[in-house]
């Protein structure tokens, strides 16, 4: 059964910096669409990022354009989440998923909306507090 798990998280000043880290376990994750996700205390899930099988493209939400920087490690079988300037707002829970899903460019706004995604990792938190 595969898996995914989340690290890296934790407190940090406004203008600071975290990597956060989603290992996967039981399958190979360069076969899945991997997507970081967070959800604050009241809010909806939002997607923050995700990275495609097929090709690598690369896609963020406009609120961490050019502060976040999503990569993938095939030989770790890990993806990485590398957040900087964060911000009070950036506050949540972050979590990975995995899907087998891999839709054109035009469709990452309803690949970020589907429910049915194949692995979810349990969340890692990140605080921004001075």
């Amino acid at each position: 059964q595969g898996q995914l798990v989340e690290s890296g998280g934790g407190l940090v000043q406004p203008g600071g910096s975290l990597r956060l880290s989603c290992a996967a376990s039981g399958f190979t994750l360069k076969n899945y669409r991997i997507g970081w996700f967070r959800q604050a205390p009241g809010k909806e899930r939002e997607g923050v990022s995700c990275i495609s099988s097929s090709d690598g493209r690369t896609y963020y939400a406009d609120s961490v354009k050019g502060r976040f920087t999503i990569s993938r490690d095939n030989a770790k079988n890990t993806v990485y989440l590398q957040m900087n300037s964060l911000k009070p707002e950036d506050t949540a829970v972050y979590l990975c998923a995995a899907d087998q899903w891999d839709p054109k460019p035009e469709l990452v706004h309803v690949w970020w909306r589907r429910n049915g995604f194949d692995y979810w990792g349990r969340g890692t938190q990140v605080t921004v507090s001075s």
